[in-house]
């Protein structure tokens, strides 16, 4: 849990969910091409999401719409990366970007589809983390 507070803290962002676990990232939510994660998925940890969401806020803050961002938890043993999906947009007065982060533990490989903007500071929030599978 501490190291889980450092990461949020360390990156500048935040991840706001309910209290249900994996289920309240979004893993019976379908909207458009967007599917729940297949049974069996890899199931990250608390700090595993924190790597993820610091590589999300680095790459959001330093990179272009072409870049990635790796992350690893030597812990777990769980990593991947982070990219942006297309341009910048504006909601409720704020700069947002969506972005899709690779989640990969043993041989096992999901998708988190995501969503962050800026807060006032000019740091990136994560706003919404879910499962994505391509349909």
């Amino acid at each position: 849990m501490i190291m889980a507070l450092i990461g949020i803290e360390a990156g500048g962002c935040s991840f706001s969910r309910g209290g249900g676990g994996w289920a309240a990232l979004g893993g019976d939510e379908v909207t458009g091409s967007v599917s729940p994660a297949k049974a069996g998925s890899p199931v990250p940890s608390e700090t595993d999401l924190a790597f993820a969401r610091n590589a999300a806020s680095d790459v959001l803050t330093n990179g272009d719409k072409d870049a990635s961002q790796p992350w690893e938890n030597p812990e777990t043993g769980a990593r991947g990366s982070v990219t942006p999906l297309a341009q910048a947009y504006s909601s409720e007065g704020r700069t947002c970007r969506d972005f899709l982060a690779s989640y990969v533990k043993g041989d096992s490989e999901s998708w988190l589809q995501g969503a962050a903007c800026q807060t006032g500071r000019g740091q990136w929030e994560i706003h919404t983390l879910k499962p994505w599978r391509q349909s």
